[in-house]
């Protein structure tokens, strides 16, 4: 047979392109979702959220009333609770707690740490034994101040007119022995710096034995180094509610608190409170710095 011979226009013409399928691949684990560690799991962080929520409800309630008994009884069974029943709440949300140094043993003793969430309550309630200095609407929130006055914190109001007074509270409690806990940036921060310590917040210093500076940084989540972008899940400042940012944190896993006491050091080593504001802030932002840049941190000596 002859062959047929081909229309040479035709064979100038474009030949119709294959359409292509993009290419697709499959999860190399079965169960789709459920095992993809880097997209979110709504359904296990609700489940998670939820349990956490129910025992911190639980512990606290069980705690009220041993804590209420304790205050009544002489001794310092009170105090050795209080940090039991803070180091148990940290547990229950998955808050790991790192300390580096050692709490100031010669007391009272005047703490003054940094402030970036309600959390910070929490963690060094579990490290430090002491009571807190705390603004006066803390004793107005539901559930949380009965928790607050057993623990038995100092509220302040911050008027002028009643700074007197509420400062001769707290020598009254360091002339009992008992430390305070003091935040004196005066408010919370986004965690991402220290602010300037407020010195008024000092006054009582003298009655103190030792003053101990504080560095808290939350350090990391789901097991990494923490950044920048992981703050605002710790950090708790401005209109945020309480509730929906405890929420969030409790349906995160792999998260942990470091903590560095700074050396020590009598109030008579500074000339006055404005010189004790300065060099205390100076050496918990320095510690702070370095637990943010996921450094070792090592206690620092103030003066």
């Amino acid at each position: 047979m002859e062959a047929v011979a081909r229309d040479p226009i035709d064979a100038l013409r474009p030949r119709r392109l294959r359409r292509k399928k993009p290419l697709r691949f499959k999860s190399g684990l079965p169960g789709g979702r459920l095992f993809d560690v880097f997209d979110e799991r709504p359904l296990g962080g609700r489940i998670r959220a939820v349990r956490r929520i129910v025992s911190v409800l639980l512990w606290t309630l069980v705690s009220i009333p041993v804590q209420a008994v304790l205050i009544a009884l002489p001794g310092r069974g009170k105090v050795v609770f209080a940090r039991v029943y803070h180091a148990g709440l940290c547990w229950l949300i998955g808050l790991r707690v790192q300390v580096v140094g050692k709490p100031a043993e010669a007391g009272p003793v005047l703490f003054l740490a940094n402030h970036s969430s309600w959390l910070d309550v929490l963690v060094l309630g579990a490290v430090l034994e002491g009571c807190f200095v705390s603004k006066a609407e803390v004793g107005t929130w539901p559930l949380i101040r009965t928790v607050a006055r057993l623990g038995r914190t100092v509220f302040i109001s911050r008027s002028r007119g009643r700074t007197g007074s509420e400062a001769g509270a707290m020598r009254a409690r360091l002339a009992a022995g008992d430390s305070l806990i003091l935040f004196p940036e005066g408010t919370s921060s986004d965690g991402a710096r220290v602010l300037p310590f407020r010195s008024s917040f000092l006054a009582t210093a003298g009655a103190a034995r030792q003053v101990q500076p504080v560095s808290l940084v939350y350090d990391r989540l789901g097991g990494l180094p923490a950044c920048r972008r992981d703050r605002p899940l710790f950090a708790w400042y401005g209109d945020m509610e309480i509730g929906s940012h405890f929420w969030r944190l409790a349906r995160r896993s792999g998260a942990r608190a470091t903590v560095v006491l700074h050396e020590p050091f009598s109030p008579d080593a500074l000339p006055d409170r404005k010189a004790m504001a300065a060099a205390s802030w100076a050496t918990v932002s320095a510690g702070a710095a370095q637990l943010r840049q996921n450094r070792p941190a090592a206690p620092l000596a103030t003066v």
